[in-house]
């Protein structure tokens, strides 16, 4: 009988002390690395959460990255809207101030500041942020706004600002230098003034006439096109009697010229002599005074009046369509307005021909429909107001600028002239509303002078195809704060977007170029009413309206963001240590436990070697 070795490396004894080992090993990486283990595996049943946390991390990541990078343009953007507001500020300043010494080239220093300022603006508004055009919008890797050179003084094949102010001038003066205003002497004791084109957009436009002169027949204003007349019928008026006319200019506000009757010698200025002797040279010294105001009235204000639009026919490219002006019905003379009915019949103040039950006006593919009373959805009342038609047709255009009525004339704003189509079961209705062919649809600007010479041009035409595209970023419809937009958080997103086209920045850059490229001759007798005129309207320009966008608006809107991801930080830090305390629990050694448990692990190993060697030392002998 023979007994067999033990064998230690199969035996029971000898497993459980590579066990042992093993756990030495793994507690020893544990103790050096943290970590419970360094597969997932090992990790324990809690790993799934670790797991779900570190994505969540993750994404937390991404999205601090995310705001680091908006936070960069939103500040880069604001930086550059500060600095249009603090050149804002100085032209204001400087057109606000009564100086007006020309230089030779027929300008004042406050605006030769205001060209410079004006290559200021348009640097800013080219602000990048990496390779992304801060003011373009979507098209974000296109030049926010054209050079400031190419803009004022036009290239080789397209006009420019220059260019498109001096023809509106030109037709504006027209020939005579009189305001587009035709004035004739058709009796020895009458003088009358008329308008040379019904409908024509350029000049002085005659609103209204008063008169105190004793014994003398005013007629008018009336007729197409729109005139006046003043009949003395031989007599003379009482000194300190008046004769005042209104006129309306083409930027909407209005030039009056007053003139007193007067025996004083010599002739006050403002004034016409009476003779006393001769009644019939009464009536030409009244027509010579009449016919000298007007000129001086043409030679200021007009000039500056036609400047500031000529500013809105190049800048200006929101789209619209731009009907013809029409009088109401009511009062031949009196221009449409908002109140004007759309009914024919009644009330009495109405466009005529007007619209009846049953007519109908198709916007975009969807239709109005008239009918007698209780309007409802998509349907008008026959009485209802021009205001209220406009008001439905921006609820279908969906237009970020609403539709106005101005001086007689209807405009439609659209934010895509692509899709602008207006057409009607009464053209004749809808052409007494000023639109004398359909369908209507949106031109887009900038606007210019019809035909050559401008002088005598009735007409403004599309110039896209001839003339400087100032702005060349995104013009799409939509908010300007959306053509940027960043996801913060799960469910948070922030828009961040701005364009050069935006009212606020588009009105600012419009005043300062019509004031920087303005010129006059030093040596007019008009050059200072001229300069005058101008200052004050780019002074109401720069000055903050209600209602308008400011710049502190877009301002506003960037900070909002800029705090809606302040917010979604925070969230995400207090979110971020949660997650990484999960995290940590699930896979994080404790180095005393570790330790603790490397100390018992040694002691069993010890014992375990104690044992096993004796056990190796065992024979029959020692047995027996």
């Amino acid at each position: 009988m023979s007994i067999s070795s033990i064998n230690y490396s199969s035996s029971v004894l000898g497993a459980q002390i590579r066990n042992i080992n093993q756990q030495l090993t793994d507690l020893s990486t544990q103790l050096a690395t943290g970590k419970l283990s360094q597969n997932y595996s090992g990790m324990g049943t809690n790993e799934g959460f670790a797991i779900a946390g570190r994505s969540q991390l993750s994404n937390i990541a991404a999205y601090t990255d995310t705001i680091t990078n908006v936070n960069v343009n939103i500040n880069l953007a604001n930086t550059a809207l500060q600095s249009l507001t603090t050149i804002r500020n100085t032209v204001q300043t400087g057109s606000a101030s009564t100086a007006q010494d020309l230089n030779v080239n027929g300008q004042t220093v406050v605006q030769n500041t205001a060209a410079s300022q004006f290559g200021s603006m348009v640097g800013v508004l080219n602000t990048q942020s990496g390779n992304r055009y801060l003011f373009s919008g979507t098209a974000f890797n296109t030049q926010s706004v054209a050079n400031a050179g190419d803009i004022i003084n036009g290239t080789t094949t397209q006009a420019g600002f220059k260019t498109v102010m001096a023809e509106r001038q030109a037709a504006d003066l027209g020939a005579n230098g009189m305001g587009r205003l035709v004035q004739t002497q058709p009796t020895p004791s009458s003088v009358r003034v008329s308008e040379d084109v019904a409908g024509s957009p350029f000049g002085m436009k005659i609103a209204a006439v008063s008169s105190t002169l004793t014994g003398a027949t005013v007629t008018g204003p009336s007729g197409s096109p729109v005139s006046f007349s003043v009949d003395l019928n031989g007599l003379n008026p009482n000194d300190g009697d008046k004769l005042s006319v209104q006129f309306t200019l083409p930027d909407g506000t209005t030039g009056q010229v007053d003139l007193t009757a007067s025996t004083a010698t010599p002739t006050p200025i403002g004034s016409f002599a009476i003779d006393a002797t001769t009644p019939g040279n009464t009536a030409t010294n009244l027509n010579t005074a009449l016919n000298t105001a007007i000129t001086k009235l043409a030679n200021t204000s007009l000039v500056a009046a036609s400047a500031i639009t000529a500013g809105d026919n190049f800048f200006n490219t929101a789209s619209s369509a731009i009907g013809a002006p029409v009088n109401n019905q009511a009062a031949p003379p009196a221009p449409i307005s908002g109140a004007t009915a759309l009914s024919g019949a009644s009330p009495s103040n109405s466009i005529s021909p007007g619209f009846g039950a049953g007519d109908t006006i198709t916007v975009n593919g969807t239709t109005l429909t008239f009918v007698n009373s209780g309007a409802t959805g998509n349907q008008l009342n026959v009485g209802d107001s021009i205001q209220t038609l406009m008001r439905k047709i921006d609820q279908i255009t969906g237009t970020s600028k609403p539709s106005t009525v101005h001086g007689g004339s209807i405009t439609i704003n659209t934010d895509d002239a692509a899709s602008l189509n207006i057409t009607t079961s009464n053209s004749g209705a809808l052409n007494a509303l000023g639109f004398g062919s359909t369908p209507v649809t949106a031109t887009q600007p900038p606007l210019r002078v019809g035909s050559s010479p401008a002088s005598s041009a009735t007409t403004l035409v599309n110039g896209s195809a001839n003339t400087v595209k100032w702005y060349t970023g995104n013009d799409g419809p939509g908010s300007p704060r959306s053509t940027a937009m960043a996801r913060v958080d799960d469910s948070v997103t922030v828009q961040y977007g701005a364009q050069a086209n935006e009212d606020a920045i588009r009105q600012q850059l419009q005043a300062i170029a019509v004031f920087g490229t303005f010129s006059t001759s030093p040596t007019s007798q008009y050059a200072g009413g001229q300069v005058s005129a101008l200052s004050l309207r780019v002074t109401q320009s720069l000055t903050k309206q209600p209602g308008q966008q400011h710049i502190e608006d877009i301002q506003t809107d960037l900070a909002m963001a800029q705090n809606t991801m302040k917010d979604a930080g925070t969230r995400q830090t207090q979110a971020k240590a949660q997650l990484q305390s999960i995290i940590d629990q699930a896979e994080s050694a404790s180095p005393d436990q570790v330790a603790s448990e490397l100390l018992s692990l040694q002691n069993a190993l010890q014992a375990s070697y104690q044992v096993t060697s004796k056990l190796a030392q065992l024979s029959l002998v020692k047995f027996l």
